[in-house]
């Protein structure tokens, strides 16, 4: 089973956190771990200059019981405030005072005076640092400092041992981690509510287009995702529904080409079929023969029309497909076009405005294309121009580039329809009468014609007043 993108990163954030707090915790015991010993290491070597203090006002206190015992009160009180454990040893290591009360209550003999302690390990306690060790005798491992008594010469004639267990850093590293733990806890799972929430936040668009796709393959394109944020989910949550709306629209204008099609294929064949078998089997007489033919050869041209149309959009959108510019005159190409429309235009009673003010331009580009793109432009105005209106031509260029534009009198484009002229298969008007039925492909036609050589193409229009397209070309 596939894991869900909210679990993987709900999952891999967890666990970065989770990480770097166990990391956090782990700088943090080895840096306090640090302090905590610098400071048990200090608080012994404060206890063994104490001492070390009393020596050098009374050096002969190692000499007799009596003045021994002024040094166990010393250490003895030492003990029990700074909870260390304290020695005094010969310059050999031997233990002559201990500060344990049997030591008092024997006269000076307890279970530590009978033990000596290293001299190397004396030796190595006196360093800043101190020592970790057992002494010999204890049953733990123990924090362990020294320094060494000297006579008014100078000469040693003892030594400080004051030591402490670990056990008692390891059970205040147990109260940290117990108090750092529950004071976790509660951030814990804040971190963890809220960033449930986040990632729920930010997936649920991923499971929402992940439902739309499925529903997009089935032929469902009516599902739409919900933009609630600002941010680069949002602006994917936009173009996914721009392009369902996009998809959408191109599979209704398939479906409306593919119903036009057959029609405009139906249309003809039934036609060129009824009358061709009606020479066939004699219902038509021979007399009438020639105009039933007439009217098939009409038919026939119209579905080469059709088809030829179809197969031109299909190669010049090929990736193959190359130009071949040729110099040529821009105004001679639009006249020609207009003059194929002369019986059209005087039947229609329309007037032609502005072709007697062109100039001659000279532009390099493919001859054939801009002669069909400008004859679909006259074609639609002719067509879609009502009985005694208007078509206004208007040619401006300089150095680099020319403007032609045409505009014609009548029902113009609706500003919803407006958008979508361009698009390929779309017809704006499906109730036009059959003399004004198209593919729906001159316009797009044209539009991938201008591009290919580098213009632009563009459209206006006023409902029931004007209607104007317009093309860039290159000059070149």
């Amino acid at each position: 089973m596939k894991r869900k993108l909210f679990f993987k990163f709900f999952s891999a954030t967890a666990i970065v956190f989770i990480v770097f707090l166990t990391l956090m915790m782990m700088i943090m015991t080895v840096f306090y771990g640090k302090y905590l010993s610098d400071s048990k290491y200090a608080s012994l070597r404060r206890s063994c200059d104490s001492v070390v203090d009393y020596y050098g006002k009374d050096p002969d206190s190692t000499v007799t019981y009596a003045t021994r015992r002024k040094i166990f009160f010393i250490i003895n009180n030492l003990s029990h405030v700074s909870e260390n454990n304290l020695f005094v040893t010969d310059s050999n290591g031997y233990i002559t005072v201990c500060d344990c009360d049997d030591w008092f209550r024997n006269n000076g003999r307890c279970e530590h005076t009978a033990t000596s302690i290293s001299p190397k390990l004396l030796k190595s306690a006196e360093k800043s640092g101190g020592e970790i060790t057992d002494l010999g005798f204890f049953s733990e491992p123990r924090y362990v400092a020294s320094e060494k008594i000297t006579d008014i010469d100078g000469n040693e004639i003892g030594i400080v041992v004051a030591s402490s267990p670990i056990s008692d850093l390891a059970t205040l590293f147990e109260s940290i981690g117990k108090i750092y733990l529950f004071s976790a806890i509660i951030p814990l799972i804040v971190v963890f509510v809220a960033l449930y929430i986040i990632t729920n936040r930010l997936t649920k668009p991923l499971k929402l287009m992940s439902t739309a796709a499925k529903a997009m393959a089935t032929g469902d394109f009516s599902k739409r995702i919900p933009v609630t944020t600002n941010d680069e989910i949002g602006d994917l949550a936009e173009s996914f529904n721009d392009m369902t709306d996009s998809l959408s629209r191109l599979e209704s204008m398939r479906k409306s080409f593919i119903a036009d099609v057959s029609h405009e294929l139906k249309t003809p064949m039934t036609t060129i079929g009824g009358f061709i078998d009606g020479i066939i089997d004699g219902t038509i007489e021979p007399d009438k023969q020639t105009y039933y033919l007439t009217l098939v050869s009409g038919e026939v041209k119209r579905l080469s029309r059709m088809v030829q149309s179809m197969l031109s959009l299909a190669r010049i959108e090929s990736e193959e497909f190359i130009l071949k510019p040729a110099r040529f005159d821009f105004k001679e190409t639009v006249l020609n076009v207009v003059l194929s429309q002369e019986q059209r235009i005087e039947s229609g009673n329309i007037e032609i405005i502005g072709l007697d003010t062109f100039d001659t331009v000279i532009v390099n580009a493919d001859e054939d294309l801009i002669h069909r793109v400008v004859y679909n432009l006259v074609d639609n105005a002719v067509k879609f121009t009502d009985s005694g209106g208007q078509i206004i031509f208007k040619l401006n260029f300089d150095s680099s580039k020319l403007l032609f534009s045409i505009s014609n009198t009548g029902k113009g484009i609706s500003a919803n329809d407006l958008p979508y002229v361009f698009e390929r298969f779309y017809k704006s008007d499906k109730s036009r009468s059959a003399n004004k039925n198209s593919t729906g492909l001159g316009l797009y036609l044209a539009k991938t014609i201008i591009k290919k050589h580098g213009g632009s193409i563009s459209v206006k229009s006023k409902e029931n007043e004007l209607t104007t397209f317009s093309f860039t070309l290159p000059i070149g």
